[in-house]
């Protein structure tokens, strides 16, 4: 086993014995967090350093074991840190988790990974192959293939880790500063279905589609420099 592997067993280790150790159950849930919300406010203004560490490492677990819950978990970051530290916490942790997810997938789960998503991997492939990080960048604002489907399903690909940490960080980022705006008014958020509506999740769909479609259009009507 070289090294890159090993220190990436490592680390997944350490993310499932910090969530094992941290989150107990019914703590990712609407109502935990607006019990324990006043609380979480004045732990967070006595101790800002600590608290930004550990939420971003409880975050970036929950996203690399796909233990459900992150959505909450931006709700919360909204609730307890300014708009622009939740961002910042948020959309590091959550790529963080995303390619620990995604390397999983590569190096430890790929045959399981293989046989239970065999057809929407046959679509990924074909995507990727036709539209590379574009493709990527589509199906992260999609709402058609969840997070971690899209976590799983990516080891599976040639797609180096670089262009995948920066692609992930960047479509998600929509996304995060939605749910974090929401956390910010947090007693009047009674279900996710309150954040995520029609209208929201279309726009997230015509914004994954248009690189796509720009590139397309490109392909179609700039006349080709070959002879």
């Amino acid at each position: 086993m070289n090294t890159q592997k090993l220190l990436f067993l490592c680390a997944l280790l350490g993310a499932f014995a910090l969530a094992f150790i941290f989150i107990p159950p019914g703590m990712l849930s609407l109502e935990a967090i607006k019990t324990h919300r006043q609380a979480l406010l004045v732990f967070v203004e006595q101790n800002p350093l600590r608290s930004a560490v550990f939420y971003f490492a409880v975050y970036a677990a929950v996203s690399a074991l796909s233990i459900p819950g992150a959505a909450i978990l931006t709700l919360l970051g909204g609730a307890i840190f300014s708009l622009w530290q939740g961002v910042l916490l948020v959309s590091f942790a959550s790529t963080l988790g995303a390619t620990l997810a995604m390397l999983a997938s590569r190096y430890v789960l790929r045959d399981g990974v293989q046989r239970r998503f065999a057809r929407q991997m046959k679509i990924v492939n074909a995507g990727m192959a036709r539209d590379g990080a574009q493709y990527l960048f589509a199906l992260r604002l999609m709402p058609l293939f969840p997070f971690f489907v899209v976590n799983l399903l990516m080891g599976l690909t040639d797609i180096s880790v670089r262009r995948y940490w920066w692609v992930s960080q960047l479509a998600m980022l929509p996304a995060t500063v939605v749910f974090l705006n929401a956390g910010r008014e947090l007693a009047k958020v009674d279900s996710l279905h309150d954040i995520l509506s029609l209208p929201l999740l279309f726009a997230f769909t015509l914004l994954g589609l248009l690189p796509l479609v720009t590139r397309w259009l490109f392909s179609r009507y700039t006349p080709s420099t070959k002879k």
